[in-house]
């Protein structure tokens, strides 16, 4: 059993971003620059902004976090996102989701201009992945894909199963793994909350990526031998050995698992390192005009 260490793998690109980066400065230009919009006071966004903005000021970046109170308009709002998108000296933007119950989050995201939506989900950008022309993927796809190229996993005419059908994670997974490429051509199925006897494609699947959202919902009874398991879960519950009487934990039962798995990522430490190093990469293409000229 091999632990897919993103921490590991992510601080090892983030020193070939900082490289470049520096040589950019060097030369007397700007650094990129990415600006996150943080609404109201939702522990968990904060906690993912203030990651992302750490590992900006690490290689770099110019980085800056506006914060609005959750009773922001979605017209002050939109009008925000349209001056940074009119902004030459901004490179990325992202809105941190959730949003307030009265902001649509579709709205939100088509306003992004698709040349600086670094978290890769608007709708042109999904269009490009489909159609397989240059675009930004989404950050935690890219991320997983990075990792399975890194280790060199054998994906070609596996089985690949894809549990959750949401448009950040799961739906453009299930479009990448199924492509004509080293590190993909899988056969894929899309599981969600609403499959019937999951545990059948469980135990067929050579690869599993599960973004479900339930704490330890994949178990050891449920997979065959070595099989590759890639957990995008992330969950807060409660723990009677850590301080804070709280611990992160995965969608997959990580003990009972890895006993059967040949590869495994590990919660927190696996698909979220590399989710933020994708969203860097993105930033810098963006700046670089590598996708959009």
């Amino acid at each position: 059993m091999v632990i897919l260490d993103g921490k590991s793998l992510s601080g090892k690109i983030k020193l070939d971003l900082k490289k470049e980066v520096d040589e950019i400065k060097s030369k007397g230009e700007r650094a990129p620059h990415l600006i996150a919009i943080l609404i109201g006071e939702n522990a968990a966004s904060h906690t993912y902004v203030n990651a992302k903005k750490k590992a900006c000021d690490e290689i770099g970046f110019q980085s800056t976090v506006i914060k609005f109170p959750k009773t922001i308009s979605q017209i002050d709002l939109l009008e925000k996102i349209n001056q940074i998108n009119e902004d030459e000296t901004v490179d990325g933007l992202i809105v941190q989701l959730p949003l307030p119950i009265h902001i649509n989050s579709l709205v939100v995201t088509r306003s992004i201009s698709h040349k600086k939506d670094v978290d890769g989900f608007h709708p042109i950008n999904l269009g490009n992945m489909m159609l397989e022309q240059p675009c930004f993927f989404p950050a935690t796809p890219l991320g997983i894909v990075t990792l399975l190229e890194s280790y060199n996993i054998d994906t070609v005419g596996k089985n690949c199963l894809v549990i959750g059908r949401s448009h950040i994670v799961g739906t453009p997974m299930s479009i990448l793994m199924s492509r004509n490429n080293k590190f993909a051509n899988c056969t894929v199925t899309l599981a969600h909350s609403k499959t019937e006897n999951i545990n059948l494609l469980t135990k067929n699947a050579d690869i599993i990526i599960i973004a479900l959202g339930v704490p330890g919902f994949l178990k050891k009874n449920m997979i065959k031998d070595s099989v590759v398991v890639i957990d995008v879960g992330i969950n807060k519950v409660e723990s009677n050995i850590t301080k804070s009487g709280w611990s992160l934990v995965g969608d997959v039962d990580f003990d009972s698992v890895k006993e059967k798995s040949s590869f495994i990522t590990p919660v927190p430490g696996g698909v979220g390192p590399m989710t933020i190093i994708s969203l860097l990469r993105n930033t810098l293409l963006s700046y670089k005009r590598v996708i959009y000229k």
